[in-house]
C-alpha cells in the first residue's frame, strides 16, 4: 500500500474483517477464502499502475494474469459462493484512440504491459466462466471502469495525487500530456455499479455473467488540461508546467460506451466532473486539517446514495 493510505486514515480495519496477503500464494489464499466461505467475491487486488508496469512488466502479469487465475481457481472451491465480480479497466480494450466509446464485445488488447495484463485477465475470466463457474451455478462477471478518482488515492504517477502532491509543496505541477483525454469519474461511481452486478448476480447467475462497462457521462470525457485549469482554480497560487523528458506510451484519446449498464442494470453516472473535483480539494483540505477521515469518508458515501436515489 501508499503511505499514507486510504486504509490507514479512515481506519477501515475498525470495520471489516481485513486479512492481508499475496494473490500469487495460492496455499495462502485458498486458506483465507476457505475460511471466510464468501457468498459474493469483489476481485480488485492488482498491479494497478502503467508507468510501474513498464519497470516491472513480469510481476505485472504474475499479479494481473496468474493472480486472477488462481483467485478464481481457489473460488472454485468455495461451497456458498454465487456471485463473482473481477474488475480489470478500461484499457483492457485494443485502443485505436477513435472517438467512439468501446463497447463490451470489442476486442480486448493493451499496448503497455499493464494494459494488455488485464486484457489477458478478461480472457482468463472468460474462460473460468465458460469452463467451470457456469456448471457450478455460479455468476462471474468482470467490470471495467473509466479513470477512477477521488480523496484518499497517493498512487505515484496518477494525475490527481500528482497534483495534490505539488499544491501541497507549492510547486508546479509536472504534465505529460496535458491533451490526453480520459473518462474520469468518481471512485463512487464505478463501486455502485458493482455492488448492483454483484447483487443481480447473485440472484440470477446466468443473465448477467458476462462483461460490463461502468463509464461517466460523455461530457465528462474531457483532457487533462482541463481538469488542471479546474484545480488550480480551486487552489491558489498554483500552476502547472509540461514535462520535457521523454516518457513511455500512453494512450491519447479513451472512452466506454455505457450504454448497456444504463439499460439492463438501471445505472448510470450520479456525479459529474466539476462535482467530482470539488469532493476531491473538499476531501484532501479535511485531510490536510486532520479531520477524521472515516467520517468523512462515510458521510461522502451517504450523500452519494442519496443523490443516486433522486
Amino acid at each position: 500500500p501508499t503511505s499514507p493510505s486510504l486504509f490507514n486514515e479512515a481506519k477501515i480495519d475498525l470495520v471489516i474483517d481485513s486479512q492481508i496477503g499475496d494473490i500469487r500464494d495460492q496455499d495462502a489464499l485458498h486458506e483465507s477464502m476457505i475460511r471466510f466461505s464468501p457468498d459474493i467475491l469483489i476481485h480488485m487486488a492488482a498491479q494497478p499502475l502503467v508507468r510501474y508496469s513498464y519497470e516491472a512488466p513480469i510481476e505485472t502479469y504474475e499479479v494481473n494474469v496468474i493472480g486472477t487465475a488462481k483467485v478464481l481457481e481457489v473460488a472454485r472451491s468455495c461451497p456458498n459462493l454465487k456471485s463473482i465480480v473481477n474488475i480489470t479497466t478500461d484499457k483492457c480494450y485494443e485502443n485505436d484512440e477513435r472517438s467512439e466509446g468501446y463497447k463490451e464485445d470489442e476486442p480486448m488488447g493493451g499496448y503497455d504491459p499493464y494494459s494488455s495484463s488485464k486484457g489477458c485477465a478478461e480472457l482468463v475470466t472468460s474462460a473460468y466462466r465458460r469452463s467451470f463457474m457456469r456448471e457450478q451455478g455460479v455468476g462471474l462477471a468482470s467490470v471495467r471502469a473509466g479513470n477512477v478518482i477521488g480523496g484518499g488515492d497517493w498512487a505515484d504517477d496518477r494525475l490527481i495525487p500528482d497534483i495534490l502532491r505539488s499544491f501541497e509543496k507549492n510547486k508546479p505541477v509536472i504534465i505529460r500530456n496535458p491533451k490526453a483525454t480520459r473518462p474520469w469519474q468518481h471512485v463512487l461511481e464505478p463501486l455502485s455499479g458493482y455492488l448492483i452486478l454483484a447483487e443481480k448476480l447473485y440472484k440470477n447467475q446466468k443473465e448477467y455473467a458476462e462483461g460490463w462497462n461502468f463509464g461517466p457521462n460523455e461530457q465528462d470525457v474531457k483532457p487533462v488540461d482541463w481538469i488542471l485549469d479546474r484545480m488550480i482554480a480551486k487552489w491558489p497560487n498554483t500552476s502547472w508546467q509540461l514535462d520535457q523528458n521523454s516518457n513511455p506510451h500512453e494512450a491519447g484519446f479513451l472512452k466506454l460506451n455505457i450504454a448497456k449498464a444504463e439499460s439492463r442494470l438501471d445505472w448510470k453516472p450520479v456525479w459529474g466532473l466539476s462535482y467530482t473535483l470539488e469532493k476531491i480539494v473538499d476531501w484532501h483540505q479535511a485531510w490536510l486539517d486532520k479531520e477524521d477521515m472515516q467520517a468523512v469518508c462515510f458521510a461522502e458515501i451517504k450523500e452519494y446514495m442519496i443523490d443516486m436515489n433522486k
